[in-house]
């Protein structure tokens, strides 16, 4: 399927081209990122096809895609299986989170905000009330688009796109308890008066205050899971 836009001056070009296995992909990587596809677990074409009322080719290409933003590996004996990160993996999303995202969010304040700020306020407001709900799914789920729409507007594709890869790699490394020590990520306050601040000052297109937060954010988050990135 493809949509169409109309421009102010009457001109129409085509929107974003929406396969059915863009849908398919997004539908499993909405089941993985829930933890509804554990990691570790092989994917059966037949069986996905099945479940989601498709034929084996948008899921077999579906799970090329994931394959290429890292949610899922092909192993030689088992197949296509969700992807199991270790916590020295985990420390090196960071680190190269910590490389990028500081950036993408300084561009994108500078360049008049996030992509939508509605959308960016609306993730923020279910981030928090998954977490007081201790819902760690939703949670997960919410901050990763949160943290999208506010680097989404740096107008540099390549940035943008490993910045998403490495949110979903995040996203499911909070699904796995033993990636940090305790079994439980906190939840707390400081993270959300972090989350309102970095949104605050992209909204007000300060560049150099929203960079300076999102890098403490980024070093906030790896202490809380015991991850040392080499920055303070």
């Amino acid at each position: 399927m493809v949509t169409a836009t109309q421009g102010g001056d009457g001109t129409l070009s085509l929107g974003q081209v929406i396969t059915r296995s863009d849908l398919v992909a997004e539908s499993l990587r909405a089941a993985i990122l829930a933890g509804r596809l554990r990691p570790g677990q092989t994917l059966v074409e037949r069986q996905l096809a099945t479940m989601l009322g498709v034929s084996k080719t948008p899921v077999r290409e579906a799970l090329i895609g994931l394959t290429s933003s890292g949610l899922v590996v092909m192993s030689r004996n088992l197949g296509a299986v969700v992807r199991s990160l270790s916590a020295d993996e985990v420390r090196k999303i960071y680190e190269l989170r910590l490389l990028l995202e500081p950036w993408a969010v300084g561009r994108a304040a500078e360049r008049n905000g996030p992509g939508n700020p509605h959308a960016g306020r609306a993730a923020l407001k279910e981030a928090e009330a998954a977490a007081a709900a201790d819902d760690q799914v939703g949670f997960n789920l919410a901050n990763r688009r949160f943290h999208r729409e506010l680097y989404l507007n740096a107008d540099n594709d390549l940035v943008t796109g490993q910045l998403d890869r490495m949110q979903d790699l995040i996203a499911l490394a909070l699904q796995v308890a033993e990636v940090w020590r305790g079994g439980v990520r906190p939840f707390g306050s400081v993270e959300h008066t972090e989350h309102r601040e970095i949104l605050a000052a992209v909204e007000a297109g300060d560049p150099v205050r929203a960079e300076a937060l999102t890098r403490q954010h980024v070093v906030h988050a790896a202490s809380a899971l015991e991850l040392d990135t080499g920055s303070s």
